[in-house]
């Protein structure tokens, strides 16, 4: 992918998320889409989110070759560290699956209020699809902005009203629901508000979600998935080949 226009990245900066189309190719799509497949039908039972919204698998990159590459992929590294403007690492990776007529949205929340880290700002996700997500098969729904709210605690993203009763102002934000067509991809910072709607298709969604975190940023002791399996102490930083720079 050839580099962003500054109009992209001052959209980013500006709204919180920017849609960015066709960042793999069709070849690549399939190939990723047929991994993906066969790594669900056989992890699906290790699956972190249990409320029966979706399936995550985490870390797809350590133990699958071709999720590797997805998650170290260049291309895609390229425009977050553009986005981020500064030097990213892998802070985890994630497949991101609703099943078919699966009628439950995942309901407006922010992602860092959920991650032990210290010293970041610049944390952003990079949402492919492997499929088409129109609307109607549980595309993202963002609000511009709001990752200037960068005090509040985790959300509950089954609950619907939760986030806005943390910052009400934000009840009344315009929302911005991003279709994507497969191999385009949303990036995000990692505390603007998004949602996904339900998934009333016959087709399960796919994504694979990456991850970056600022390349210097350091654990603040707080439990995690990730990080509890690691042995870190507060302020250690998250580097190495746990947490890889995708170059």
């Amino acid at each position: 992918m050839s580099e962003l226009s500054g109009e992209v990245v001052a959209e980013y900066r500006q709204n919180g998320f920017v849609r960015v189309p066709g960042i793999l190719s069709p070849v690549e799509v399939e190939r990723f889409r047929e991994a993906a497949t066969a790594y669900l039908a056989k992890h699906r039972s290790e699956s972190l989110e249990k409320g029966g919204v979706f399936a995550q698998l985490v870390n797809v990159w350590q133990q699958d070759a071709i999720g590797r590459e997805l998650t170290l992929h260049p291309g895609v590294a390229r425009v977050a560290e553009q986005l981020a403007g500064v030097p990213v690492r892998v802070w985890h990776d994630q497949l991101l699956v609703k099943e078919p007529h699966n009628n439950a949205a995942t309901e407006f929340h922010q992602d860092r209020p959920y991650w032990p880290h210290v010293n970041d700002r610049h944390s952003l996700s990079a949402w492919i699809a492997l499929v088409d997500v129109p609307p109607e098969r549980g595309c993202m729904t963002f609000l511009p902005g709001s990752h200037h709210q960068t005090t509040l605690q985790p959300q509950n993203l089954h609950d619907e009203d939760d986030l806005f009763q943390l910052a009400p102002a934000l009840r009344w934000s315009p929302r911005v629901t991003v279709p994507l067509r497969a191999g385009d991809c949303t990036f995000h910072n990692s505390y603007t508000g998004h949602m996904a709607l339900p998934n009333r298709t016959d087709l399960a969604r796919l994504a694979h979600v990456t991850i970056y975190m600022d390349a210097a940023t350091q654990y603040n002791g707080h439990p995690h998935p990730v990080t509890d399996p690691l042995s870190l102490k507060p302020g250690d930083p998250l580097d190495g080949d746990t947490f890889p720079q995708p170059h």
